[in-house]
């Protein structure tokens, strides 16, 4: 049998789509898109990166729209993903617009669009599955009568996955929202066995899984051992230059993405640094700049991740290794799509494992505050704010977010507002799921290790990690070939710049707005802190990092600080800061636990400087270390009356000093009374930063501000 009309169209799209009149499918696209526009099937798809899921969903798309079709539904994860598929949409006539947070004033007349059925793809978030209002008025309305709903990155909606999502567990009611016969396609590069029979079991029978091989031509694996940070960031500005074309630098931390992309810089290389601390214009313009060939290299975070689509792109490095081998292989499948050769480089480092093991300890919130949310919402009449369960559940703003999303997609809880209530459904925590999961993060950092140390060739390994029966030796790798092409020669004057530079990164004590709102605290101490605001202070290091936070560690667990962390603080508040007006004398923040640490470095600070040490700041009470308090009320409630300040104080500025910050509230809370006592400018300075590096906050032995 010949070809169908529909293969002749479908071909025709697929040219219109590339650019390319020669274009033809790859294995499966058009079957895939023959299941969705003939059989109307439910299709789970995964797929290498760059073999081309969103092609079969636009031509589907258009394919269903020319038949009567209502329009298509994507649900995509990353704002880089949807402005790249909205592009490429346009090249064969799709009508396509997105809803989410960056598009506010646009959203009446895409709604009004959609009435009128002036639109065919529809592109949101899974978070705007969150928002009531869409779910209430804009969800039903195109799911009642849309012709696909396509799931982009679906490993997302299974926790067995490397990047789980809470919301995508909300496309189970659009499921049940679409009418009899919608054709439904999820898609993904990055999903095991494992996680294909989760996703299954998540969006009910009837989902057919398509598979094929995930070895990708002609991308070479390298992997070289740097444990210094000094020596990556000289291979990189050595390496980088002899590599044709433009590539992508993976940190897992978004301080190493811009001190990596200022060092390039410094060696003049174009680079820049991209996380999701980058603003959304701003994310825009680097994508426009790395898709146009105008920047040599991205330093992101996994923000520039799923889905950006740059088929030119010759090679992706990982200046530290993920945790995962899925991980791994969805962000070094980045490079080298269109390619007849790129290259993925892995560069192992000694901070790799604490790194990961912050990312997987804090996974899932724990299950003792998950309870006791729920049991307070439980207890209470009222609808309850964030702050006020967060005054009594001791978890960090970010787990709260997840946990709540989590019990909302569970419907354990509800939201009135901005505050919750708890429902009449039962819920029980799922202690046997949550230790499931992470003993297999375990046991797929044991894989990326042995990933790492194998001798055996790169691809084929990967590919088996995520159960691809297809897996062969790939030929190119460092392991199949034995070259060393990627060795480069790290001098000590070399590495000692690098270090220079990681020691000179500028770090910044950002003050703090307003108090918590706390029973039992005076409401004088609740107002916004307006004139007793602290200054933008500075940090001389991260803790326990390649730069100065080495000697911060030592020197806490020694019981003195080195006389060089006294030179190099005083180098960077004289040379680099120079604050103005600057400090007339200097204070400290006591101990009562270890009293002789940070007063014995302040007065050697301050004898450095020309200043005197004065002893106003008092504590009067103990308190439990910063570091167990996970949030703004709790670590505030800690040190808001711990205080005092005894004693005139001298004229002029202070500069306060403790030895690491954390919360800011101490420095807050005394910064404050300071102010409160006359002293007219208050800057604070800390030798290290234990929340710069969010990895950090568990090390061993530290007590933050």
């Amino acid at each position: 049998m010949g070809p169908s009309p529909l293969d002749h169209e479908a071909l025709e799209l697929l040219r219109r789509l590339t650019g390319d009149p020669g274009s033809q499918f790859r294995r499966d696209q058009l079957n895939v898109i023959s299941k969705l526009v003939e059989d109307r099937a439910r299709v789970l798809l995964v797929q290498r990166t760059g073999w081309g899921k969103s092609a079969v969903y636009f031509i589907a798309t258009r394919l269903l729209r020319d038949q009567g079709a209502g329009p298509t539904l994507l649900v995509s994860p990353l704002l880089a993903l949807i402005r790249n598929q909205i592009e490429a949409a346009h090249r064969i006539g799709i009508r396509a617009e997105t809803i989410n947070s960056s598009n506010r004033s646009d959203w009446k007349d895409i709604r009004s669009a959609l009435e009128s059925d002036e639109i065919d793809l529809l592109l949101i978030s899974p978070e705007r599955l969150a928002n009531p209002d869409f779910r209430s008025n804009v969800l039903p309305e195109i799911s009642g009568h849309s012709g696909l709903l396509v799931i982009d990155e679906a490993h997302c909606i299974s926790d067995w996955g490397h990047d789980f999502r809470p919301d995508y567990r909300r496309l189970v009611r659009v499921l049940d929202l679409l009418a009899t016969g919608v054709p439904v396609l999820c898609c993904t590069a990055t999903a095991n066995d494992r996680v294909v029979d989760d996703v299954c079991q998540q969006l009910g029978s009837g989902l057919t899984a398509i598979r094929g091989p995930l070895g990708r031509d002609g991308l070479h694996l390298k992997v070289l051992k740097l444990p210094r940070q000094e020596d990556r960031l000289v291979f990189l500005s050595k390496m980088i230059p002899k590599l044709l074309g433009t590539g992508i630098i993976y940190c897992l931390t978004i301080l190493d993405t811009k001190r990596v992309a200022e060092w390039l810089q410094h060696e003049g290389i174009k680079a820049v640094a991209y996380s999701s601390n980058t603003d959304n214009e701003e994310r825009e313009s680097i994508e426009h700049a790395l898709l146009s060939n105008d920047l040599k290299v991205v330093v992101a975070t996994s923000a520039l991740g799923m889905g950006f689509d740059k088929p030119d792109l010759s090679f992706v490095i990982h200046y530290q290794s993920p945790s995962s081998p899925i991980a791994y292989y969805q962000q070094v499948g980045r490079a080298g799509r269109s390619m007849s050769e790129s290259w993925g480089i892995l560069l192992s480092g000694s901070d790799d494992k604490k790194i990961q093991d912050y990312f997987i300890d804090s996974a899932f919130p724990p299950p003792k505050l998950s309870e006791r949310v729920v049991k307070l919402l439980e207890d209470c009449s009222r609808p309850m704010a964030r702050d006020e369960i967060l005054e009594s559940v001791n978890l960090r703003f970010t787990q709260f977010q997840t946990l709540m999303k989590i019990l909302e997609v569970e419907g354990a809880v509800e939201r009135d507002g901005s505050r919750w209530l708890r429902t009449l459904n039962p819920w029980k925590y799922d202690h046997d799921r949550s230790e499931s999961v992470t003993a297999l993060r375990k046991a797929e950092q044991s894989q990326m290790d042995s990933y790492i140390r194998s001798a055996n060739c790169r691809m084929q390994l990967l590919r088996r990690f995520l159960d691809d029966s297809d897996a062969e030796p790939c030929g190119i790798c460092d392991n199949c070939t034995g070259d060393n092409f990627f060795q480069v020669s790290i001098s000590p004057s070399a590495a000692q710049r690098a270090l220079d530079h990681i020691r000179s990164s500028d770090l910044f004590i950002m003050p703090r707005k307003r108090f918590p709102k706390l029973t039992g605290i005076p409401k004088d101490r609740q107002i916004e802190i307006k004139s007793h605001q602290i200054e933008v202070g500075r940090v001389l290091s991260v803790w326990d990092d390649g730069g100065w936070g080495r000697f911060v560690l030592s020197g806490k667990f020694g019981g003195r600080f080195d006389d060089r962390l006294v030179a190099a603080s005083a180098d960077l508040i004289k040379e680099r800061w120079v604050p103005d007006p600057f400090p007339a004398w200097v204070t400290y923040v006591p101990s009562l636990r270890n009293p002789g640490l940070v007063s014995d470095f302040a007065r050697r600070l301050a004898a450095s400087l020309s200043l005197l040490c004065e002893d106003v700041v008092v504590k009067v009470r103990d308190t439990e270390p910063q570091k167990l308090m996970q949030n703004s009320p709790q670590q505030y409630a800690n040190v808001c009356d711990a205080f005092e300040i005894r004693g005139s104080v001298p004229a002029g500025p202070a500069l306060l000093i403790d030895d690491v910050v954390d919360s800011r509230w101490t420095l807050t809370v005394i910064g404050s009374l300071l102010m409160e006592a006359g002293v007219p400018v208050v800057y604070p300075f800390t030798l290290a930063d234990a929340a710069g590096r969010s990895t950090l906050d568990n090390s061993a032995g530290r007590s933050a501000t």
